[in-house]
């Protein structure tokens, strides 16, 4: 990326000092380590905006003008998935802040930290129906963490330091800070407030488990003979990669993770399952409906994860591990419930471990872990090769073997679930709407990301629906020299959507077809100034994929895949995960009964002779 050259001056030193309110904004915000914003100008925020333009002139921050409000949410949001750090973005009033609401959401629903600052009226006029005044503040209200008008500028540093304390603590999440024009320009005594000074009535976020829910945990896993690790991205939220992994490693524990939950756990360690869930790994789905104890790390039970919630792992007793007690057992009652920052939970798990001074039993998951290997055999996930024509999984595969440690966003959709299911992504190199599904995030994402990380390879995997839902962003690669390689799954349909409408409304396919009307996108690349590439053949599919990598700049490439190819395994509606569509029929599992112990009561699985809850005989 481009950087001006620029002369940097010092954040100013903490004294008090007559200044505006939007000084107190960028000043805060350098306080708290911000160096890039990605927003788009309007009236309501010039204030900010002047401000902003005498720091970005001495070098101090970087503004990266976006082409559209909702790819600057999208590319803050990422920024932060990518880095930990809490993403920034500016909207003005009215449409500029309306159009920030679907990003906003995304961010919310995926437990992403941003701080997003928006313009307003001035305060004499709100509530009078002024010119681009919309109640900001109330739209977004049930998806934020928590939001803010500034109603006096004086208070416009301690609110800035309190929203990136919320965004970042706790169950992270997005928060709103609204600013009136006037609240802007209005001059007063100001006096900073430093990052990690506040402290707020009532915010408390439990961090440590609780001891005996630890120990009762420590003494399920050590009886469990068929144990499952269910990761979500509270794990990637609490930086818990090395602690995940000695636990799994202690006691033998495959691991499983959702779509959020991807890269927090290695995907080429033995004890790798890959993703569970609708669009799943037909292993890691029989896994989770056989397993005798769940631990779920950091994850939230959703239904595209669990499919029929009641057939949901219906043969194990349940540890849920998260930051967020609302969490814990809202979809799913566990036996052991533990809130808790889920790093720290781990830490004094394992400390625990160490301190009984019992070790672990080297063979207890021997045999579930080699059925688990069986069933990775027989049901391997499948790249089909057509002799006419691409396959969407093969593009991605080969995109896997040639930039393997890329940081990876995707679009939503089909090519969102190939690409889950084939790529092996590291921490925080796995970028995708998960919860809200939000089409249009992955071409602004990856512009986040590479903001970020600029010396780090950024791949962004697009659908040819979801692509043109934001490509106006093309025009802020091409403006900042943001090198981020786009690769478009082009198959001319709303894949998912028409792969639905296959399945289960009788192949009536209802405006789902976008063959007609479809740009040239290499065209429209170049239009852009950026290199455009079409790729259609197999034979050309190597070299290509190696140029794109190679091309000192922005590429986006045009893909031509199989039309009518669907993903599978997948999980119907209603259905349990091992009820899954797309296996061989030679293949189809034979799930075992499920038995309760006359005795006590205790779900066992059909094979077993003796509960081993009491040793009752079955």
């Amino acid at each position: 990326m481009r950087s001006p050259s620029i002369t940097k001056r010092e954040v100013q030193p903490k004294t008090i000092s007559r200044r505006t309110g939007a000084f107190a904004l960028i000043d805060s915000l350098r306080r708290h380590g911000v160096e890039h914003i990605f927003g788009y100008p309007g009236g309501a925020i010039l204030p900010i905006y002047d401000e902003l333009y005498q720091w970005e002139a001495a070098g101090e921050i970087q503004h990266i003008l976006v082409r559209h409000e909702q790819g600057g949410a999208h590319a803050a949001d990422a920024y932060a998935r990518a880095t930990g750090k809490v993403g920034v973005c500016f909207g003005t009033s009215g449409p500029g802040a309306t159009n920030l609401v679907t990003g906003i959401a995304t961010a919310h629903m995926d437990s992403i930290p941003m701080v997003i600052v928006t313009g307003q009226v001035p305060r004499t006029v709100i509530g009078s129906d002024g010119f681009q005044e919309t109640d900001i503040y109330g739209i977004t209200l049930p998806i934020v963490k928590h939001s803010y008008v500034v109603r006096d500028p004086r208070d416009m540093a301690r609110i800035v330091a309190e929203a990136f304390h919320i965004a970042s603590s706790g169950r992270p999440g997005p928060v709103l800070v609204d600013v009136p024009k006037d609240v802007g320009l209005e001059e007063f005594d100001y006096e900073p407030v430093e990052p990690d000074t506040v402290r707020l009535t009532g915010y408390r976020p439990t961090v440590k488990g609780n001891p005996r829910q630890i120990n009762q945990a420590l003494n399920l896993i050590r009886q469990a003979r068929r144990p499952l690790l269910y990761v979500g991205g509270g794990a990637i939220a609490a930086n818990a990669y090395s602690e995940l992994r000695q636990l799994a490693e202690i006691f033998q524990i495959p691991v499983t993770t959702t779509l959020m939950g991807k890269g927090s756990f290695e995907e080429s360690h033995p004890l790798a399952v890959g993703m569970l869930g609708m669009h799943g790994t037909a292993y890691a789905n029989f896994a989770v409906s056989e397993c005798d104890l769940l631990i779920a790390v950091g994850a939230r039970f959703d239904d595209r994860v669990t499919g029929k919630l009641d057939e949901f792992a219906s043969r194990a007793k349940v540890i849920h591990i998260d930051i967020d007690p609302a969490e814990v057992g809202k979809n799913r009652a566990p036996e052991v419930p533990i809130v808790g920052d889920v790093r720290q939970v781990l830490l004094d798990l394992l400390r625990r471990y160490e301190e009984v001074d019992i070790p672990a039993e080297p063979n207890q998951t021997r045999e579930w872990l080699q059925r688990i290997n069986r069933w990775r055999e027989d049901y391997p996930l499948q790249v089909p090769q057509y002799p006419d024509r691409l396959s969407p999984q093969e593009v991605i595969v080969e995109l896997a073997c040639q930039a393997p440690d890329a940081y990876y966003t995707t679009d939503v959709g089909q090519h969102q679930m190939w690409s889950a299911q084939f790529l092996k992504n590291g921490p925080r190199r796995w970028i995708s709407s998960a919860g809200l599904g939000t089409m249009g995030f992955g071409l602004p994402a990856a512009m986040g990301v590479k903001v970020a990380l600029p010396n780090e390879q950024v791949i962004c995997i697009a659908g040819d629906s979801s692509i043109q839902m934001n490509i106006q962003e093309l025009g802020t690669l091409a403006q900042f020299g943001i090198n981020v390689k786009t690769v478009i799954i082009n198959n001319a349909w709303q894949g998912m959507v028409r792969q639905w409408q296959e399945a289960f409304h009788g192949e009536r396919y209802s405006s789902s077809n976008m063959e007609v009307g479809m740009p040239d996108f290499v065209k429209l690349a170049e239009a852009y100034g950026i290199k455009g590439m079409l790729i259609e053949n197999r034979d050309e599919l190597k070299d290509a994929i190696a140029e794109i990598l190679a091309h000192d700049g922005p590429v986006l490439a045009d893909i031509r895949v199989n039309r009518n190819e669907n993903c599978y395994p997948m999980v119907a509606p209603g259905k349990s995960n091992a009820q899954m569509i797309g296996l061989p029929e030679r293949n189809k599992i034979e799930v075992t009964e499920l038995v309760y112990c006359s005795s006590c009561g205790a779900k066992n699985i059909g094979s077993n002779k003796f509960c081993p809850d009491c040793g009752t005989k079955l």
